[in-house]
């Protein structure tokens, strides 16, 4: 037994371990059918949003972040990307392997855009879509959303939002908020295993979409066959595309059915707290919060400042092997500057978050500090 206090993948509870032990079933079968429509409804309800087009990728995040931009951008096409951490980094260097011409607006981890920024530079660059991410999880920021939607609907461009490690935890307003295309991944406060990704469309996207002059670069990610795949299409068959993952959908549905049952107010409200329970345990230690601003922290994956003096890689090895507890570093232009924490989901309890502070506190104590 290992407590997955870093960033994802979180421990998962009895009730979806067992769903997804269950035997499996047929991908066309239809009682497949019945659970994808009750995914693609437990979707739209953790959205906020009654788009049509919902539907949850075969693949981790990453995969609903290449369908995103390949669905919506055409070879040649300009992409802003707001780059604050590796997600941004990441969909940069997809929108370039495909052939857009993406521009780039950059802060240091932990840093945030403000709403007359991404104006001024919508307005330069005229993009058909600009890339933000919710959750930064290498950096621990939740990045205000409101206002965004309204600035690139005036400029007709496509708003694209990742919260794979922010839903659930914090809240967000796919409809209210004029998100065009936002997805999320199973592995984070949604409770499933790895492995599966909700994405939703509105009808602006769907527009740009459906009349492209070229195909898009992935057969596996086409959302022509994918929206028939979960019935989208408004066509009376669906088609043979590919096998999704059965057990993954399993799972991802027992997970949003936990999340219906609790309400996504009490969910955000429990993170909420359980951050804020967090943060007091680590100050109590002596260590320092990597974002200052208390409000802009992403309540599902904190980040702490490397204290003065101590290997992080040596603290972190440390709390593995004497409390089975794994806890991160950085990742991409965070590596070396912080140290992260992840409480999500099931995870989310002030029990944990003890636990944690009892590691980090043991292994502060019994790793070697250097002089400097």
């Amino acid at each position: 037994m290992r407590y997955l206090f870093g960033p994802g993948p979180s421990n998962v509870p009895p009730r979806i371990l067992a769903a997804g032990s269950k035997p499996i079933i047929g991908h066309m079968h239809p009682e497949m059918y019945e659970i994808m429509n009750d995914i693609k409804r437990g979707i739209q309800y953790a959205f906020q949003t009654e788009n049509n087009m919902t539907i949850a990728m075969s693949g981790s995040g990453h995969a609903a972040m290449e369908c995103a931009v390949f669905n919506t951008v055409e070879p040649g096409e300009s992409v802003l990307v707001a780059i604050n951490g590796i997600w941004g980094e990441r969909v940069a260097e997809i929108a370039e392997r495909m052939g857009a011409n993406v521009h780039r607006m950059v802060k240091t981890p932990g840093g945030y855009f403000t709403n007359n920024e991404i104006t001024q530079a919508i307005e330069k660059h005229k993009p058909v879509l600009f890339f933000l991410t919710h959750g930064e999880s290498s950096a621990g920021l939740c990045h205000p959303i409101d206002g965004i939607g309204d600035i690139c609907r005036k400029h007709n461009c496509l708003f694209l939002v990742d919260t794979v490690a922010s839903l659930g935890a914090a809240p967000i307003f796919m409809d209210k908020q004029n998100i065009d295309i936002l997805y999320t991944g199973s592995q984070k406060a949604l409770n499933a295993p790895p492995g599966t990704a909700p994405i939703s469309f509105n009808d602006r996207a769907c527009h740009k979409m459906f009349n492209r002059k070229t195909k898009p670069v992935s057969y596996l990610f086409d959302m022509t066959h994918l929206s028939n795949y979960w019935g989208c299409d408004g066509q009376p068959a669906r088609i043979y595309h590919h096998t999704g993952p059965v057990s993954g959908f399993f799972g991802l549905r027992e997970g949003l059915a936990i999340l219906v049952e609790k309400g996504l107010e009490e969910s955000w409200k429990k993170h909420k707290e359980v951050a804020s329970y967090l943060y007091r345990g680590l100050e109590d230690l002596g260590l320092k919060l990597f974002v200052p601003e208390r409000d802009l922290r992403l309540p599902s994956v904190t980040t702490i400042a490397i204290p003065n003096g101590y290997d992080w890689r040596e603290l972190l090895m440390y709390i593995m092997k004497h409390h089975q507890m794994e806890m991160t570093g950085g990742l991409g232009p965070s590596i070396g500057k912080v140290m992260r924490i992840g409480l999500m989901g099931y995870n989310c309890e002030k029990t944990n978050a003890d636990m944690a502070l009892h590691a980090l506190a043991d292994a502060l104590k019994n790793c070697k500090k250097s002089k400097a």
